[in-house]
């Protein structure tokens, strides 16, 4: 039963981690609302960050399954922002901590797999080199993490959608144009 015993202690971390602050849930907190002993944690974590690297890249995992292609940027983007406020008071007591940097890296990956899966579904029959494509996929996936960041420690409003959509509509066929130029200045 150890994944049931690794499910309990990370369904009672986020249950934790939705009322309180990472800075005060201990390990006898998380075993005590799990029901079992500081052993079967220890057997599964080695420590507290490692539990929330695990949850974070496990809330990533899930929405890139979700999302084996992308035909609309906006489609993806709005279901990592929906998953982020559903979860809101845990997102932002794991940024408000040591631990921001575990965060940061699978967003970034998550912004990363959402305009490169994006782009190799819209424009996989278009011929682009490489290293132009690398470098569309670098600047629009530094936009997103960007906007994500922006949002997140301007207190994650539930408005940030609808603005995040306007932002959207207004960078429409930038890929487009962009892989325009790149024909034009090999």
């Amino acid at each position: 039963m150890p994944n049931f015993t690794k499910k309990a202690i990370k369904d009672s971390f986020w249950k934790l981690l939705n009322k309180q602050p990472l800075s005060q849930i201990s390990v006898r907190e998380i075993v005590e609302e799990c029901g079992i002993n500081r052993n079967s944690f220890y057997y599964h974590f080695q420590d507290i960050p490692s539990l929330v690297e695990e949850i974070v890249m496990d809330a990533a995992t899930a929405l890139i399954q979700k999302y084996p292609s992308i035909a609309s940027i906006d489609e993806a983007v709005e279901a990592a922002f929906r998953f982020t406020l559903d979860n809101k008071k845990a997102v932002l007591h794991i940024c408000n901590s040591i631990n921001r940097n575990i965060y940061e890296q699978y967003l970034m990956r998550i912004c990363e797999y959402i305009v490169s899966t994006y782009f190799d579904t819209v424009f996989s029959n278009e011929n682009i080199d490489k290293e132009d494509r690398d470098t569309i996929i670098l600047f629009i996936k530094c936009e997103l993490f960007g906007l994500s960041i922006d949002w997140i420690n301007t207190g994650m409003n539930e408005d940030a959608i609808t603005k995040l959509k306007h932002i959207l509509t207004l960078c429409s066929g930038m890929a487009d144009e962009m892989i325009k130029r790149c024909r034009e200045n090999p």
